[in-house]
């Protein structure tokens, strides 16, 4: 096994530690990098948006529920893919986490197979969406450079508007619309008009 997994990392909330220390047994054999904790709250405290990972919780817990849990990390636009580990009882509650974008349910007992496939299921769905946000977090981080009057500017270029028309519409002269549109493509790092429609426009460039 390797000191440092590859295949991505699992977070486990549960405040049973026999589950806990269970999957962390399964999962670390598998060469997933676990991290456990006993409750959403401290979850929260350590999560790192910026890894690539999925996350396991019970949906009942004392304190805050994993119902309670899904909700904060959708209020906060998580794309971290998310299983729920419930009881026989459960089943009812865990289709509705599923309609707010749960990839799935486990029932106690779990078979360890199913588990496993389950893991590469979310680890996948997590690559993807986390070079989706990363693009996306780059492009904003970007665009934050701006000034208000090169944002306006930068609306207007991408709308097809000409310097002059520009200039009409901001009050402002066409070599001052220039000195504006080079700014932005310097802060931007675009070299043609190409690349600030793809950065401004993000993924809808692409398409």
């Amino acid at each position: 096994m390797s000191l440092i997994p590859k295949k991505g990392t699992v977070y486990v909330v549960d405040d049973d530690e026999a589950v806990r220390d269970s999957l962390q047994w399964l999962l670390e054999g598998k060469d997933y990098r676990v991290r456990c904790f006993d409750s959403a709250e401290s979850f929260l405290n350590r999560y790192d948006p910026r890894e690539v990972a999925c996350l396991i919780v019970d949906i009942r817990m004392e304190g805050m529920t994993g119902l309670e849990l899904q909700n904060r990390l959708l209020e906060g636009h998580s794309p971290l893919p998310v299983v729920f580990i419930t009881g026989h009882g459960d089943v009812p509650m865990a289709v509705d986490t599923m309609k707010k974008g749960a990839m799935d349910f486990i029932q106690k007992p779990f078979k360890e197979d199913q588990l496993v496939t389950l893991v590469e299921r979310m680890l996948d769905r997590a690559r993807e969406t986390f070079s989706v946000h990363q693009q996306a977090a780059s492009r904003e981080a970007l665009l934050a450079k701006l000034t208000l009057r090169e944002s306006q500017v930068l609306e207007r270029i991408v709308a097809g508007r000409l310097n002059k028309q520009i200039a009409d519409d901001l009050g402002i002269s066409i070599k001052t619309v220039e000195a504006h549109r080079a700014n932005i493509m310097e802060k931007l790092n675009a070299n043609t008009v190409a690349d600030l429609l793809k950065i401004a426009l993000g993924q809808a460039a692409k398409a």
